[in-house]
């Protein structure tokens, strides 16, 4: 398959975009102050668990679709120089 050089910078943008924001989402959740990611007794709730579970997932696939942009984007740039050393 053949991805557009939009559609790969795309993918690639969504991939950075994921790291940004999980990793930021889960320094806040760790740091969660108001009581909702941990008890009194400063265990790890429920919550905490599902959104850090939440977060992983969405970190991963986030990684997944930027690596598949990555190798479009570095596709396209070979198949450019491959055509203009050619011709």
């Amino acid at each position: 398959m053949k991805l557009t050089r939009p559609v790969a910078w795309f993918l690639l943008a969504f991939g950075v975009w994921s790291w940004f924001i999980w990793i930021t989402f889960v320094k806040n959740l760790w740091g969660n102050a108001s009581g909702l990611a941990f008890d009194d007794a400063g265990d790890p709730t429920g919550y905490f668990w599902v959104h850090l579970l939440l977060a992983v997932t969405s970190f991963l696939l986030g990684t997944g679709i930027g690596v598949i942009g990555l190798r479009g984007v570095l596709a396209l740039r070979r198949e450019r120089r491959e055509r203009r050393d050619r011709g």
